[in-house]
């Protein structure tokens, strides 16, 4: 059998805290092995603990952004998942570029946050799919630098290709249209969309344009 899961959990709310503790707990493959109230105390139990995985808030008492980008530093085989009421797109941003691989939202149901953490363990990014539409587009409107920090914080890793085939679908161009475009086969643009829709976990065409509409 495989060794539990070991979770940081660090939350200012001692009733979140043990609602995630709960939670987790309740998954055999997961262990809470520390909760703590703010980012120097997680910083400090990351150290000693050593978790495979810190779910942090991250507007605890010394911003969950800091101990993220402390712990990931210190730990680099230690995922961070941020935990979070905030809608904001720069604490999203300001997560993914401090290292986290995860940007759940505290309405997240509680029977699915096991599942949605043990994919992060597995390579999976933990993100809704409402706020992965303004990863894309934030991400899209804004250069190779910043769709290297997404392809590296969220899982993604299109490649620059596919950067390109995903902005002309995202315009509502065929198959047809993106080969002319992009000077390729046909048969290799179909290749770039069935890539795609591998990375980003959709279904088809439509999914891609609906990403667009949270």
């Amino acid at each position: 059998m495989r060794t539990p899961i070991r979770v940081l959990v660090a939350n200012d709310h001692p009733s979140t805290r043990a609602d995630l503790r709960t939670a987790l707990e309740q998954d055999e493959r997961f262990v809470v092995c520390a909760d703590v109230a703010d980012a120097a105390a997680a910083v400090q139990a990351a150290v000693r603990e050593r978790p495979d995985l810190c779910l942090l808030d991250i507007r605890m008492s010394g911003s969950g952004i800091a101990a993220t980008r402390e712990i990931t530093s210190r730990l680099p085989e230690t995922k961070v998942v941020i935990f979070t009421v905030s809608r904001d797109d720069r604490d999203l941003f300001d997560a993914l570029r401090a290292g986290a691989v995860g940007y759940l939202l505290k309405e997240t149901d509680p029977a699915r946050l096991p599942h949605a953490l043990y994919d992060v363990l597995d390579g999976e990014a933990a993100i809704p799919r409402r706020l992965v539409a303004r990863l894309v587009t934030e991400f899209r409107e804004h250069g190779p630098r910043r769709r290297a920090v997404l392809n590296k914080a969220g899982g993604y890793d299109l490649t620059s290709r596919e950067w390109e085939v995903l902005d002309l679908l995202r315009q509502g161009q065929s198959t047809a249209e993106i080969a002319e475009l992009l000077f390729v086969s046909r048969v290799t643009v179909r290749s770039h969309i069935a890539a795609i829709l591998k990375k980003l976990r959709v279904s088809d065409r439509a999914s891609l344009r609906r990403l667009d509409e949270g």
